[in-house]
Formats: C-alpha cells, sequence, structure tokens
C-alpha cells in the first residue's frame, strides 16, 4: 500500500509538473494543422519524450547525490558542457516565464475588464507586479500550491465538459465530415509546443528522490505521467477545438467566451489565472535560485533579472505565446535532449541510439533558428 502511494504522489507530482502553459496553444495548432498531423506528433514525439526522460531517470538513478540538471551535466560530461546546461536552463525558463506573462496577463484580463475596464498592457503589469513580489519573498508552499492546482485543473476541466459538451461540434476536429483539413503547409509548427509540452526533465531528481527506496519504480512513473499528460492534452483539444472551432485562440481559452455563458467562461479564465500564476511564481524562484546559489549573484540582483527580463521581453513587442514556446521547445529543450542522451552514453557506453536520437533535436533546432530567422 505504501509503494501504491508513493507512485501515485510520484506521477501526480510528475504530471503537474508536464501539465504547463504549453498545452493552451494546443488547441489552435490543432486548427492549424489538422488533427492527424497533430496525433501523429504526439505518437512520434510522445514516444520520444518518453525515451528522453526514462534515459535521464537511468542516469539519475546511477548518479550519486540530488543535483539540479546542470550538476549531471558537469558530473558526466565536464565544465564545458555544463556552462551550456547552464545557459539553455537560465534562457530556457526566461522564455517560460515569457509565455505564462502573455497568457496569464491574457487570462486576467479576459476575467476582470468586464468589470473595472482596462486594457491587456494594464493586466501585464498588474499580473507581473504580483508575480515579482511574491517571487521577491518566496513562498514556501508553492509545490503544495501547485499539486492543488491540478486537482483543481481537472474538477474545472469537468464541470466545463459538463456543461458546454452541448456545443461541442464534432465536425470543428475531426476530417471527412467537414472538419479539418491536413494543412502541411504549417507541418513542422507542433514541433516545439509538443516538445516543450511533454517537458519534465526538471523534476525527475526530485521524483527520483520521493520514491525513497523504491527508485526503480521511476522507469514506470516517467511513461505513466506523460502518458496521462496526453490524455489530457487530447481531452483539451477536443474540448475547445470542438466548440469553438475557426474561432479558436492562440491561448484556447479566449475563443470559449463566445460560446459558453458568462458564468462558466469567467470558471475557466480564472482557473487559467490560477494555474499560470502559481507556475510563474514557482519558475521564478527556480530562475531565482539558480542565479543566487548556481551563478553566486546577489538575492536583489538575482531577482531583478529573473523577474524584469520577460517583463522587457514583452513591451519590446515579443507576445506571440506560440513563437515564444515553440523556440524554448525546439531549440533549448533540444539542446537539453542532447546532452542528456550524450550523459546516457558515458554511462551506458551505448553509441548507436544517442546519436541517431541527437540528430532529431539538432534538425529540429536547425529548422527552429532558420524559422525564427
Amino acid at each position: 500500500m505504501l509503494t501504491f502511494r508513493k507512485f501515485i504522489l510520484a506521477v501526480a507530482t510528475l504530471t503537474g509538473t508536464i501539465i504547463g502553459v504549453g498545452f493552451f496553444s494546443l488547441p489552435y495548432i490543432t486548427l492549424q494543422v489538422g488533427i492527424w498531423i497533430m496525433l501523429g506528433y504526439f505518437l512520434a514525439l510522445g514516444f520520444l519524450s518518453i525515451l528522453i526522460q526514462s534515459l535521464f531517470g537511468q542516469v539519475a538513478l546511477k548518479t550519486a547525490d540530488l543535483k539540479r540538471f546542470p550538476g549531471y551535466v558537469r558530473t558526466h560530461l565536464g565544465r564545458t558542457a555544463e556552462r551550456v546546461a547552464q545557459i539553455t536552463t537560465i534562457f530556457g525558463l526566461f522564455g517560460a516565464l515569457l509565455a505564462y506573462l502573455i497568457v496569464g496577463s491574457e487570462f486576467l484580463y479576459e476575467l476582470l475588464s468586464p468589470i473595472f475596464g482596462g486594457g491587456t498592457v494594464f493586466y501585464a503589469i498588474l499580473y507581473f507586479m504580483a508575480g515579482a513580489l511574491l517571487i521577491l519573498f518566496g513562498i514556501k508552499a508553492i509545490s503544495k500550491i501547485e499539486f492543488w492546482g491540478l486537482v483543481l485543473f481537472f474538477v474545472i476541466l469537468a464541470v466545463m465538459f459538463l456543461k458546454g459538451s452541448s456545443q461541442i461540434n464534432i465536425a470543428n476536429v475531426f476530417p471527412g465530415i467537414n472538419g479539418l483539413p491536413l494543412n502541411f503547409r504549417n507541418f513542422f509548427l507542433p514541433y516545439g509546443p509538443i516538445l516543450f509540452s511533454l517537458a519534465g526533465v526538471s523534476l525527475i531528481p526530485e521524483v527520483e528522490e520521493m520514491l525513497g527506496d523504491k527508485k526503480k519504480l521511476l522507469k514506470l512513473v516517467i511513461p505513466v505521467s506523460i502518458l496521462t499528460a496526453i490524455v489530457v492534452y487530447g481531452f483539451f483539444i477536443y474540448f475547445v477545438l470542438g466548440i469553438t472551432g475557426q474561432q479558436t485562440t492562440e491561448s484556447a481559452l479566449g475563443g470559449l467566451k463566445n460560446f459558453l455563458n458568462r458564468g462558466i467562461f469567467s470558471l475557466a479564465v480564472f482557473f487559467g489565472v490560477v494555474a499560470t500564476f502559481t507556475s510563474f511564481i514557482a519558475l521564478g524562484l527556480n530562475l531565482k535560485n539558480v542565479f543566487q546559489y548556481d551563478l553566486k549573484i546577489n538575492k536583489g540582483l538575482a531577482w531583478l533579472i529573473t523577474c524584469f527580463t520577460p517583463l522587457f521581453l514583452y513591451f519590446i513587442g515579443i507576445k506571440s505565446f506560440i513563437s515564444v514556446i515553440s523556440f524554448v521547445g525546439g531549440i533549448f529543450l533540444g539542446i537539453d535532449g542532447v546532452l542528456i542522451l550524450l550523459m546516457y552514453k558515458k554511462v551506458s557506453q551505448k553509441k548507436f541510439l544517442p546519436y541517431s536520437l541527437s540528430a532529431i533535436f539538432i534538425l529540429g533546432i536547425i529548422y527552429e533558428i532558420i524559422y525564427f530567422i
């Protein structure tokens, strides 16, 4: 019974980490490429994510002491590789914080502007100020808040489905009945966002620690957590796209206001605010700690860099949610994937698998760089 409880808690923790801001992009991306291409990506990248994170799990099991991702890289690949890992971690977190700021402030605008008025920039500043203050002073209960946030997510999703299921039009989702055609023009669009939406590497060492003397369960926890996230994503795509169809927005929830009553829509965007805000704080605290403890920057400056860099990027016009997560997922998570494969090669002495899979990530990195240039 204790073993089962540890397993469920580990799965809930890792699944809660994986299900982040990326899932809000998935209905809109499905609209752009068609459901069959999207399912193909989930099949391929779901398998790839399970494999890569499982390989990292093996690396973690064979490495003494609990470390951050750059610490594992330093142990197995040396100082130069560690610096690369630090760069991908820092810029990846900057990108994630920017994505949360873009989407979270949009949800806050949808929730409060009918009551108080004001534009999106005002709510972006309000969202940022609240998050920055909590990051400055720290909040020890954030992991518990994130866990209950996941529970709240499932409850609200269930309520939304019960109240909005009558609005679902299956033809908005599936081709063959006036549904979404295949769109090869945007064929590569899902790559970065799906990779971003399935990422959970950062928490695998903590999950390993949670399992205590049952660490071998990690081999099962990782695939179950990723598959759970994929099932939730599939349900979310079906629900949102089935209702909003061609009116689906980049952040998913915005388009629902034309179809759901105000009460249910407010519930949906309230969840969006809570879900993005708790994650914004958690990621901000993580990044501040990287600057403060790993790079030895004083607390005040670490906070300033952490919080004001995403705000600066927002105000210079980087406000495309999908572009941001595509860049982070395709480039920074792609580099992390290569580093994991090189570490696995070092601890296992196997060469073919690391080299062949690295080619996939390298091609993805090249595509994202060319696309954004």
